[in-house]
C-alpha cells in the first residue's frame, strides 16, 4: 500500500481543546501505530519543562513496558525481560508521589489489556474514575496493517503479509497468528473496554491526520493545558517502519533462527536490540525503497470495518477529536509492489548492530544489549569499533 493521502483530501483544520481539570491523571493507551512513540519521546523530553507548568509525567524512562505489561497481565516481547507486579507497583508508586497534581502516563500496550477486571484494577490504582481520562488514539486499519505485520516480523513473526492478511481478515476466528491484532486494533471494543471501567465522560477518542504531523501533540498540549509548541518530536525515538526488503530479510532470519532452536533470549539481544535497532537508527529509507503494499481486497475489508467501528464509537458517547469518516475511506493500492532490493549498506549496518551489541555487552556485562548509559545505535559506530576491537584483542591475549 502507498502510505501517502489520497490527492482528493484537504488540510486538516484546527480544533479548539479545553483543558482537562487540574489533578487528572491522563492515561494515554495508544494503541499500537497510532503515533505512540513520537508522544512518548516528547513527554519524555519536556518532563522537567512540563512540570514547571503543573504537569507530571511519573515513569523514569521514555515508555515502561514492563510495568504496563504486568498490569495487563501479558507476556513480554520475544526474549525481553519477564514482567512482573513489582515493576507495576513501582511505576504506581510514582504516580503516588505527584500527589493531587496533574499527571500523563502513555504505553500502546494498556490496548493489550482483555479482561473488564484487569481494566478496572488499573483504572483503580492509578486513582479512580474521579481522576483517570482515558485517551485512546486512532489510525484507519488500511494505514495501520502494514505497519502491525513488520512489527509482528520484528517480534519473531514468519508469515509473509498477504499470507498474514488472509488470516486476519478472511479466516475465523480471526486469532492466528497474531492474537493481539484484534484486541488492539478492533477499536471500538477497545474503547467500550475502557468506557465500561471509566463511563463514557472519561474517555476522549483522537482520530489521527497524518496530514498533520504536528496535530497530535497539539492535541496532547491543549488536554494537559500546556503552552503550545511545549511538546516537540525527539528524532532518536521516530521508531520507524521497516522497508518490504528490510523485513522480508528479518522475515527470512526469523525461519532459520526458529528452525535452528536459538534461545529466545538470543533473539532478543542481538536481532531487536543489535542488528534491527542500529539498522533503523543508521540508515532512512529513500524513494527507490519498495514500500509494503496492500491488495485492494485488503484494503476494501478494512474500510468496512473502520466504518463499523465509527459508527458504534460515534454512539457510546465519548468524545471525539478528528473526522471519524477517515476511519472508513478507502485509499489507492498505488498498483503492483516492485522487487524488494536490500541496499548494501542496509545489510552492513544491521550486521554491525549485532557486532556492536555483542561488545558492548562483554563491555557493561549487561545481557539485554543495552547497557546502563546508552543503547547500542546511540553509540557512534566509532566508539563501538574501539570497545569491539579492546575485546577482540584481550580474548586474543594480545592487549
Amino acid at each position: 500500500m502507498d502510505m501517502d493521502c489520497t490527492r482528493e483530501e484537504l488540510p486538516a483544520t484546527g480544533t479548539v481543546v479545553p483543558p482537562l481539570p487540574d489533578g487528572t491523571r491522563l492515561l494515554h493507551i495508544g494503541p499500537h501505530k497510532t503515533g505512540t512513540t513520537a508522544v512518548q519521546g516528547a513527554l519524555f523530553a519536556a518532563k522537567e519543562e512540563m512540570a514547571r507548568h503543573g504537569v507530571d509525567f511519573p515513569a523514569h524512562s521514555r515508555h515502561p513496558i514492563e510495568a504496563v505489561l504486568a498490569a495487563c497481565a501479558r507476556p513480554a516481547m520475544m526474549g525481553d525481560t519477564a514482567p512482573t507486579e513489582h515493576h507495576w507497583q513501582r511505576l504506581l508508586d510514582q504516580v503516588r508521589a505527584t500527589g493531587r497534581r496533574s499527571s500523563v502516563l502513555s504505553s500502546e500496550f494498556f490496548a493489550d489489556a482483555e479482561e473488564e477486571t484487569a481494566i478496572a484494577r488499573i483504572v483503580e490504582q492509578l486513582g479512580g474514575t474521579g481522576r483517570v481520562h482515558v485517551l485512546v488514539t486512532l489510525r484507519p486499519l488500511a494505514r495501520v496493517m502494514p505497519s502491525q505485520w513488520q512489527q509482528y516480523v520484528q517480534n519473531g513473526l514468519r508469515m509473509d503479509y498477504e499470507q498474514w492478511l488472509e488470516h486476519m481478515l478472511r479466516r475465523p476466528p480471526y486469532d492466528e497468528p497474531t492474537p493481539s491484532f484484534w484486541r488492539r486494533h478492533r477499536h471500538d471494543r477497545l474503547v467500550e473496554r475502557w468506557v465500561g471501567a471509566t463511563g463514557p465522560d472519561r474517555v476522549t477518542v483522537v482520530v489521527v491526520d497524518d496530514r498533520d504531523r504536528d496535530a497530535l501533540m497539539r492535541t496532547f498540549e491543549a488536554l494537559l493545558g500546556l503552552p503550545g509548541g511545549l511538546l516537540r518530536p525527539v528524532p532518536e525515538t521516530a521508531n520507524r517502519s521497516l522497508t518490504l526488503a528490510e523485513t522480508e530479510m528479518l522475515r527470512n532470519l526469523n525461519k532459520e533462527f526458529r528452525g535452528n532452536g536459538l534461545p529466545e533470549e538470543l533473539y532478543s539481544r542481538l536481532v531487536r536490540h543489535g542488528a534491527i535497532a542500529h539498522m533503523k537508527n543508521s540508515c532512512s529509507p529513500t524513494p527507490q525503497d519498495v514500500k509494503i503494499r496492500t491488495p485492494q481486497w485488503a484494503l476494501e475489508a478494512a474500510a468496512g470495518i473502520g466504518a463499523e467501528v465509527a459508527g458504534r464509537i460515534g454512539g457510546m458517547g465519548v468524545r471525539v477529536l478528528g473526522d471519524p469518516g477517515r476511519l472508513s475511506r478507502v485509499p489507492e493500492s498505488g498498483g503492483p509492489a516492485g522487487e524488494p532490493r536490500l541496499a548494501p549498506e542496509v545489510a552492513a549496518q544491521a550486521l554491525f548492530g549485532v557486532l556492536a551489541t555483542v561488545a558492548a555487552t562483554n563491555a557493561t556485562g549487561r545481557a539485554d544489549g543495552t547497557g546502563k548509559g546508552r543503547s547500542v545505535h546511540r553509540t557512534s559506530s566509532k566508539e563501538l569499533v574501539k570497545v569491539l576491537g579492546h575485546r577482540c584483542l584481550k580474548r586474543l591475549g594480545l592487549r
